[in-house]
C-alpha cells in the first residue's frame, strides 16, 4: 500500500458527508521543485503564444520604392522606404507551424511539476473534494456556489477557484460555467499553470477518481466507508 497524506473531508450539497478521501502522497505530498515548476509554466505560456504570426521583412511587402521624406534638413532620422520594418509594423507570414515549447517539454517533467503544484496546495489545506454540486440532476448556480463556500470557506468573488470534474458532468459545467472567479477544467486537462493561479482546487469525486486513474492510482479516490471503498478492500483481501 502506498503512503498517503491526511484525509480530505467530502462535502455534499447538504453539508459534510462524514466520509473522507485519502490523497496519494506520491501526487499530493511530493517535493515541491520550484525551478522545475517555473520551467514548465514558462514553457506552457510560450506554447500558448505559438502560431504562424511573424513580422514581415521589407522583401515580403509591396510598395515603398519612394523615400518618405528628403534625406537632410528635416531633423529626423534618414529613411529609405516606408516599408522598412519600423514603418511596416509586421504582418502575417504563413508557413509550417513550429513545434511548440510545451511539446518539447518531457512528459515526466510536466507530471513532476503538476505533482509539486498540487502538493503545495494540499500542504496549505487548499485541495477539496465534493460529492456533487446539486442534490439532483438539475443545474443550479446558487446551490453550486453554496457548496464551494462550504468546501473552501470562501466565495468565487473573493478567490480564484479551480473546479476539476469530468467532461460529461453537465450539471457541474452548467451550474458553474458563468460564475466569475471559477475556472472549470476536465480532469484530463489538469495542468500546473491552472493549479498555481488558483487559490483553491476543488475536485468532484468523479473528477478526482478520473485524475488518479490517469495517474496510475485506480480506485484511490473511493471515500472511506463507501460502497466503492468496501468493494476495493474486499478485492484486495481476496487477491
Amino acid at each position: 500500500m502506498s503512503e498517503r497524506t491526511a484525509a480530505v473531508n467530502v462535502v455534499s450539497p447538504s453539508g459534510p458527508t462524514g466520509t473522507t478521501v485519502d490523497l496519494p502522497a506520491e501526487i499530493f505530498g511530493a517535493k515541491v521543485n520550484v525551478p522545475l515548476i517555473h520551467q514548465v509554466v514558462v514553457a506552457q505560456q510560450a506554447a500558448a503564444r505559438q502560431g504562424t504570426h511573424a513580422a514581415k521583412n521589407r522583401g515580403q511587402v509591396r510598395g515603398g520604392g519612394k523615400k518618405p521624406y528628403r534625406q537632410k534638413g528635416t531633423g529626423r532620422a534618414r529613411q529609405g522606404s516606408i516599408r522598412a520594418p519600423q514603418f511596416a509594423g509586421g504582418g502575417t507570414v504563413h508557413g509550417p507551424v513550429p513545434r511548440s515549447y510545451e511539446q518539447r517539454t518531457p512528459k515526466k517533467m510536466k507530471a513532476a511539476a503538476l505533482r509539486g503544484a498540487l502538493s503545495d496546495r494540499a500542504a496549505h489545506g487548499r485541495v477539496h473534494v465534493v460529492s456533487s454540486f446539486t442534490d439532483d440532476d438539475a443545474p443550479r448556480t446558487r446551490d453550486a456556489v453554496s457548496v464551494l463556500l462550504a468546501a473552501t470557506g470562501t466565495t468565487p468573488s473573493a478567490a480564484h477557484l479551480l473546479v476539476v470534474t469530468q467532461a460529461d458532468d453537465t450539471v457541474t459545467w452548467k451550474s458553474l460555467r458563468n460564475v466569475p472567479g471559477v475556472h472549470l477544467l476536465d480532469a484530463g486537462q489538469l495542468n500546473t499553470y491552472d493549479v498555481l493561479v488558483s487559490d483553491h482546487v476543488v475536485f468532484t469525486e468523479a473528477g478526482l477518481g478520473q485524475f488518479l486513474a490517469r495517474s496510475g492510482f485506480p480506485g484511490a479516490a473511493a471515500p472511506e466507508g463507501s460502497e466503492a471503498a468496501t468493494s476495493a478492500e474486499t478485492e484486495d483481501a481476496e487477491s
